[in-house]
């Protein structure tokens, strides 16, 4: 592939990908994403509907105040309805009204929704679609056309969707984006029609896949080989049913391996960023095994695998994962070897050799603690610790010596929890009680609470995630529990493990692994 092919980006995050079952932006989200999508060096960010909804009005409002330096913001829309004039519909003006410099439409280019859902003839729909382009870039639009339903169209009956493509042509579309609207067809199947309509217009190609057989990204860069040059996509791949094409593997993909420089260096290092930013914003867990910017795409688990990354990261990763803005990470359990202790030792800074006595207390330890039930995969900061405490270089910033949880619940009113901390700091015996939402919550503000004396930077960190693990189903209530937490500061984001047949002190232990490592980080 050459590399002096241009490839336009075109995001469809905030309209597309708010169809997503559990996805919902509010103007101010929108606005905050349209301006990462901007700084990330997209092309094309289509901003929503205006026709649909006041929202989405808003934000074309909004967002010409805001100065982009490298995104055109596109208005979607569809073609005028059957029996209205094109200057008299109401999604068109609505398209007018929106302010944008482009504006794409869709189109029906299948016959068998010309003639079940719209309940049109085909020459009137292809009149449709003709008057509106027309009538828009008339206006002074850029258009881009999207033809919805394109490559299951042409398999049924080519002759016909090649003339929805004729009326777009003829309106004056400046791009026909073909679409794979159900996500069901193969690479190769896209390669040739995009192929074939290549041959027919001169008018530059897109494409805009749906992933619902699992081939959105694998259609997308099919689409490119066989010539589309715009590339329509969300982050992370959110969208109606099983998603859109997924720009976050698409970009790294059309870079590093098609070698096509659609983002710069640079802007291709901010991909995990923009990543966890939308992820941030739907308030949607990420997806830890998203290729190139997931937690795992360039995590190492297995003792052999990690003795190979150390000598030659090439034998198991593809690509440097700072190329997309990611990192390597070490992964330890009890089936870690010593490559493992080694290289997640000099992540924490610490210098261990293979035959070390520290190594090999660190792997017993490993090995003890995986038996009783304790996971570190999400748990780094507990493994820092047990690190520090293998080689003698752990401080105890605080030590426990007592604490009550109590629940109450009355009648119909909401059960109260109540915490109740005794810790020695320096010889210094303190004591303290919180209250909180659960007694969980509870022990954490309790603890925070009588720390704050010692250690005021504390006052940062809050609980992120709690999680609960029944590791012994069949013994019921008295069952092994492992609870893992993360917590976050300004800066960072870490995990910590507690086990025991107790939930609460297994959220103790990792509670207090938890804030150690804080203070430990800021010492």
């Amino acid at each position: 592939m050459s590399s002096k092919k241009k490839i336009l980006l075109y995001d469809t995050t905030l309209r597309d990908g708010s169809q997503a079952e559990g996805v919902s932006f509010s103007l101010p989200d929108k606005l905050r994403i349209a301006e990462q999508l901007d700084q990330l060096g997209i092309q094309y960010i289509e901003g929503g509907w205006p026709g649909s909804n006041p929202k989405d009005m808003a934000f074309f409002h909004d967002i010409r105040h805001r100065r982009l330096k490298h995104s055109r913001i596109v208005a979607f829309g569809s073609t005028r309805r059957a029996r209205r004039r094109v200057e008299k519909d109401e999604n068109v003006i609505s398209l007018l009204a929106a302010g944008t410099p482009a504006i794409a439409i869709f189109g029906k280019s299948w016959l068998l929704h010309v003639n079940d859902v719209l309940r049109v003839s085909p020459d009137t729909n292809l009149t449709m679609i003709r008057e509106t382009v027309g009538y828009l870039k008339k206006k002074g639009k850029e258009m881009i056309y999207d033809a919805e339903h394109f490559f299951d169209a042409y398999k049924d009956n080519p002759r016909y969707a090649m003339a929805t493509l004729r009326a777009a042509v003829d309106g004056g579309a400046d791009f026909l984006a073909l679409c794979d609207t159900n996500g069901g067809c193969l690479p190769e199947e896209i390669t040739a029609i995009t192929e074939e309509v290549g041959r027919s217009f001169s008018v530059p190609l897109g494409i805009h896949a749906h992933n619902d057989g699992g081939l959105a990204v694998a259609n997308s860069l099919a689409a490119v080989r066989a010539g589309a040059i715009m590339v329509q996509g969300t982050i992370n791949g959110y969208g109606e049913r099983t998603g859109n094409a997924n720009l976050c593997t698409i970009i790294p993909n059309l870079v590093l391996k098609m070698k096509i420089p659609c983002l710069t260096r640079n802007r291709l290092k901010k991909m995990e960023q923009i990543s966890r930013f939308v992820d941030e914003m739907t308030n949607i867990t990420p997806n830890s095994r998203a290729p190139f910017v997931g937690a795992s795409s360039f995590a190492h688990k297995g003792g052999m695998h990690v003795d190979a990354v150390r000598k030659n990261p090439r034998s198991f990763e593809h690509i440097d994962p700072t190329l997309v803005g990611n990192h390597r990470r070490i992964l330890v359990s009890e089936l870690s070897g010593k490559s493992n202790v080694i290289l997640k030792a000099i992540e924490f800074g610490l210098d261990l050799g293979k035959e070390t006595p520290e190594t090999k207390n660190i792997l017993d330890e490993l090995k003890r603690l995986g038996e009783e039930g304790y996971e570190f995969e999400g748990a780094d900061a507990s493994f820092k610790i047990l690190i520090q405490k293998a080689t003698g270089k752990h401080k105890n910033f605080f030590e426990l010596e007592g604490f009550r949880v109590i629940v109450e619940k009355h009648r119909n009113d909401p059960p109260v929890s109540e915490a109740t901390v005794k810790i020695k700091v320096g010889g210094v015996s303190e004591l303290s009680a919180g209250e909180g939402d659960g007694p969980v919550n509870a022990l954490d503000n309790a603890l925070r609470k009588v720390l704050l004396r010692f250690y005021p930077r504390i006052k940062d960190i809050h609980l992120a995630d709690f999680k609960v693990r029944d590791l012994d189903a069949a013994a019921g209530t008295a069952a092994k529990v492992r609870v893992l937490i993360q917590t976050r500061d300004g800066d960072d984001i870490w995990g910590t493990v507690g086990v025991s047949e107790n939930i609460i002190e297994a959220s103790w232990q990792a509670l207090v692994d938890s804030v150690d490592y804080k203070l430990l980080k800021d010492r």
